[in-house]
């Protein structure tokens, strides 16, 4: 049977008149609940390295630090610097800095020195000429033995997913030293992300998680055996967030939990986490009787996935018939009972890539849009 009337209703906004679309709404409780539930599952802050990649933005992160967050995972040079600006004191720059990003990396440690900032390297000239940077820089006249400066570098590990890091082994090992002797950095760990792992079964999954991070525990082993030090190793992200937490020694860098979306909560039943992110869209047009034209184009909704790119909430029969830049044309059973200028709600299938196609989020309290939070979508915010 078809369900053509949202049920429960905590997504309605009492002020729906006031809002634009299309829209994207943050529902403030649910997005502190995810955290807390974030946090349980790994067992304490200290344990979580959260990914700003997925929300970009200053106030998710406000509430993470007051949930006492300290450490958090980011991709660009622009939510590098807003997390910094939020008072992250603990930043690891997941995307190996090359060309005008290697002096862009030092802006930021001089521009937020209470930052602790990190980054992730696999391969020599790309850590050398950080080091270059780091030496031509006014800071590197510094007393003796002095290391406030430094920055600390990540070895980018690949684990299996084959798009960045080195495969463990003598490359690996001669990185590694390399990070260690180069001047101004320090070597600050590993970094392991297995992107390629999102099996549904979660036996299975944790099956496949376990055999791609045992490269990674021996390789550890290999380093400390050579007098090398490894200071942490962050691990994962969102679908093997389970399995890692259960690892003392890891740090955690989901980064969809926090907002959560159709196409994870499809895949991965087992992980209960609320959709705390939607998008919100009125019907424009109504090009024939089961048909609703809604404002909901490539421009509004990430598109890189095949259709369903968004569950509208309600209109769970609804199939996608044409996607444009600013359109998208549904059929469904339910299409008669709508009229031109209704609202309907969407959790959309991929979270991530969505929140970057606007420039702010109408945070939502008590079913009321209170504010607006800026996102950092930019490549540059300043820096």
């Amino acid at each position: 049977m078809v369900s053509c009337s949202p049920s429960p209703n905590w997504f309605e906004l009492i002020n729906i008149r006031e809002i634009a679309s299309p829209a994207l709404l943050v529902f403030r409780a649910r997005v502190e609940e995810n955290v807390r539930r974030m946090l349980n599952l790994c067992g304490g802050p200290e344990r979580l390295r959260p990914h700003i990649k997925t929300h970009k933005m200053r106030e998710v992160i406000e509430l993470q630090l007051s949930l006492g967050i300290t450490k958090f995972k980011c991709a660009t040079i622009a939510e590098a610097k807003m997390a910094a600006q939020a008072g992250v004191s603990d930043l690891l720059l997941a995307y190996q800095p090359v060309g005008p990003n290697v002096c862009r990396v030092i802006e930021l440690m001089k521009q937020f020195p209470q930052t602790k900032f990190l980054v992730v390297c696999d391969d020599a000239g790309a850590i050398r000429e950080l080091s270059s940077g780091l030496q031509r820089h006014p800071s590197a006249i510094r007393k003796e033995h002095e290391t406030k400066d430094d920055l600390e570098v990540l070895l980018d590990l690949d684990i299996g997913q084959h798009r960045t890091g080195v495969s463990t082994g003598p490359e690996a090992t001669e990185l590694y030293q390399v990070i260690a002797s180069s001047p101004r950095l320090k070597s600050g760990g590993l970094h392991a992300y297995d992107g390629h792992i999102s099996t549904r079964d979660p036996v299975e999954r944790k099956l496949a998680c376990d055999s791609a991070f045992a490269a990674v525990v021996d390789f550890r082993q290999q380093l400390l055996s050579r007098g090398l030090p490894v200071s942490r190793v962050v691990a994962g992200g969102t679908p093997t967030f389970p399995v890692h937490a259960a690892r003392a020694d890891v740090e955690c860098s989901p980064g969809t939990c926090v907002f959560w979306d159709a196409g994870y909560a499809q895949k991965l039943p087992e992980m209960d986490f609320l959709p705390a992110a939607l998008v919100l869209t009125r019907v424009v047009s109504k090009p024939g009787p089961n048909r609703l034209c809604l404002d909901l184009g490539h421009k509004a909704i990430a598109s890189e996935m095949p259709h369903p790119r968004v569950q509208l909430i309600g209109l769970e029969d609804a199939k996608a018939i044409l996607h444009s830049e600013e359109h998208l044309v549904v059929e469904s059973a339910c299409a008669p009972q709508f009229k031109v200028g209704d609202c309907l709600y969407g959790i959309p299938w991929h979270i991530c890539p969505t929140v970057a196609l606007y420039s702010e989020a109408a945070a939502v309290e008590n079913q009321q849009a209170v504010s607006k939070w800026k996102i950092a979508r930019d490549r540059c915010l300043s820096i």
